[in-house]
């Protein structure tokens, strides 16, 4: 608890400090500084896929957080984005979209759209992703963003993650966002066979694992897990 103070003391200060800076920083920067991000966050760990690299090079993050932590966009660190919700740190979108082996043509599912960050790396490598959050202000403040900066190939709607989006099922990918303490039952179902289920799973002050599953033979088999520490996944008020 202690450490999360802190460093959502020193998150607040180094905003302060850099809010000026923010307005000024030409774009050129900000391409700077995330491709140092590809360089030495991704390409120096396991972040091997080529087109992943490429669009999380090309994706602007500092247009997902508010302009005052724009400086902070390219650090490998999660940011809050309001409603007491974060954008995940950059080594943790880059391997969560390496696992779900995206191709051109896959129809993928986001749970958690959050600040639409992660929707819009999907969309640099498909034709079509579905993202649904839960909480209206965030759903409206993606939506805006993400047409402003024209993504034309992502649909989102405001709703209850756990139910999936039946009426487009079945997916080649999902990618959840928020932990759960177990995989919700629609979204098992709504996955293609050969599909990729990308989930924590763990409850918010216990140990989380971050696993890639594929459906085969009717039948989730983990294949990849990792340490990790999301937030909760919530449920819609008619589910709890």
């Amino acid at each position: 608890m202690l450490r999360k103070i802190l460093q959502s003391f020193w998150i607040l200060v180094w905003s302060l400090l850099s809010f000026k800076e923010v307005l000024a920083q030409p774009e050129e920067s900000f391409r700077a500084e995330r491709r140092h991000m590809v360089v030495w966050q991704l390409k120096a760990r396991d972040i091997t896929d080529t087109r992943v690299l490429a669009a999380m090079e090309k994706v602007p993050r500092h247009k997902f957080v508010p302009a005052f932590l724009a400086p902070l966009a390219y650090l490998d660190q999660p940011l809050p984005i309001g409603s007491g919700q974060t954008i995940s740190q950059p080594y943790i979108v880059a391997l969560m979209t390496q696992w779900a082996e995206i191709r051109p043509g896959d129809k993928v599912l986001e749970v958690g759209t959050g600040s639409g960050y992660q929707a819009a790396i999907l969309a640099e490598l498909t034709d079509l992703v579905f993202t649904v959050e839960l909480l209206p202000e965030l759903a409206h403040s993606a939506q805006e963003r993400l047409e402003k900066l024209g993504y034309e190939n992502i649909r989102l709607r405001c709703g209850d993650g756990y139910l999936g989006w039946p009426e487009e099922a079945p997916f080649d990918a999902i990618l959840v966002t928020a932990s759960a303490p177990e995989i919700p039952k629609a979204l098992k179902e709504q996955l293609r066979e050969g599909g990729r289920l990308i989930i924590p799973l763990g409850h918010p002050d216990g140990v989380q694992q971050l696993l890639r599953l594929r459906l085969s033979g009717g039948e989730l088999r983990e294949e990849e897990r990792l340490p990790v520490r999301f937030v909760p996944l919530v449920r819609g008020k008619e589910q709890k």
